[in-house]
């Protein structure tokens, strides 16, 4: 009898953004449902590890040592060929730029997929038109490059979804003097690291977490160190009655309290993706964004944006100077979604 025939070893070379992260979930599912016994590894920045943790599809994770941005050549080329021993068959790259192409070239991966990008001739040898029309989303560019060239999108492409662990975050709330909830849970989450015009008003969240502790129901402010002004901002209108986790817990500590909300009302971040991939009920206010491009995949998603004249811009800040994409989304309108 023949021997069964290897696994096949496919490296996925990943973003490093929290919510391309999180909508690269998608893609694994879709590679697992089409080579079952498939070998998915993912190589990515250190901090993207405990999203992986999350994903069951993924079989390896590679922590990148490189500093965002840095070229590192050499330094590429050395950690690239370390990565010959496993064998891989296809590298996929959901990042577009050209120094990222240089670890699958020197680990000898004989098939390396992605878009055009930064010129990236001779790097990769599997280069896909990028038709912008046919994939609008950032979720079906990345499903795109684990088919087959020339193959169609299925017709629905699975939600992203991540585990998640009630006894970690029970451990996690200790740690912050709180026992685990026993009634509802609101979590917001008024951060946005692209900028400004991606965060609605430290006011309106306010206005919202106030009618929500009102009612007897607990408020969690969620944000990584860069939010913390935002989310002691918010605290302090609330009267200091919120549980503000900004700064305070690391990212996935994070998902497992988020997975403990009834409701998360977030901008246009990372952390509205990990909302909607929890299967939590999500409200979604954007502004300078399109939220055709990037939008929460979840049935228990609702999308607020206004789609004014002068969006989607995508700038950090409103060139403008109004923010009426967002100041005119009313927090009666979150409260509304909520049924509060």
């Amino acid at each position: 009898m023949a021997a069964d025939k290897a696994p096949r070893r496919i490296l996925v070379v990943g973003p490093s953004w929290v919510g391309d992260m999180v909508l690269a979930h998608s893609l694994f599912q879709i590679i697992r449902q089409q080579q079952p016994g498939a070998v998915i590894d993912v190589a990515a920045p250190a901090w993207t590890m405990p999203l992986l943790d999350r994903m069951p599809e993924v079989s390896g994770k590679i922590a990148l040592p490189f500093k965002h941005g840095q070229l590192a050549l050499r330094e590429r080329i050395r950690f690239g060929r370390s990565l010959r021993a496993n064998a891989y068959q296809q590298a996929i790259l959901l990042t577009n730029s050209f120094k990222s192409a240089i670890l699958p070239l020197a680990a000898g991966i004989p098939v390396r997929t992605g878009f055009l990008g930064e010129m990236r001739f001779g790097l990769l040898n599997d280069i896909r038109p990028l038709d912008k029309q046919a994939l609008p989303r950032t979720v079906d560019r990345f499903v795109s490059l684990g088919l087959p060239p020339a193959t169609a999108l299925p017709p629905s492409l699975p939600d992203p979804h991540l585990t998640s662990d009630r006894t970690k975050a029970a451990e996690t709330l200790a740690r912050l003097g709180r026992a685990l909830p026993t009634g509802p849970v609101i979590g917001l989450c008024p951060g946005a690291e692209y900028g400004e015009a991606k965060r609605w008003p430290v006011e309106y969240y306010a206005e919202v977490a106030n009618r929500v502790l009102t009612q007897g129901n607990e408020v969690w402010l969620f944000g990584s160190e860069k939010d913390t002004a935002v989310t002691a901002d918010i605290n302090r209108l609330t009267q200091d009655r919120c549980l503000d986790l900004g700064g305070r817990t690391r990212l996935g500590e994070a998902v497992d309290l988020m997975a403990l909300c009834d409701t998360v009302v977030s901008n246009d971040s990372g952390l509205m993706h990990v909302a909607a991939a929890l299967g939590v009920k999500l409200i979604a206010v954007y502004g300078s964004s399109d939220p055709h491009h990037t939008p929460p995949m979840s049935p228990q998603a609702v999308v607020l944006w206004l789609g004014l004249d002068c969006s989607p811009c995508f700038k950090r800040t409103c060139p403008l100077g109004h923010l009426n994409c967002l100041k005119q989304i009313a927090p009666e309108r979150v409260l509304q979604e909520m049924a509060l």
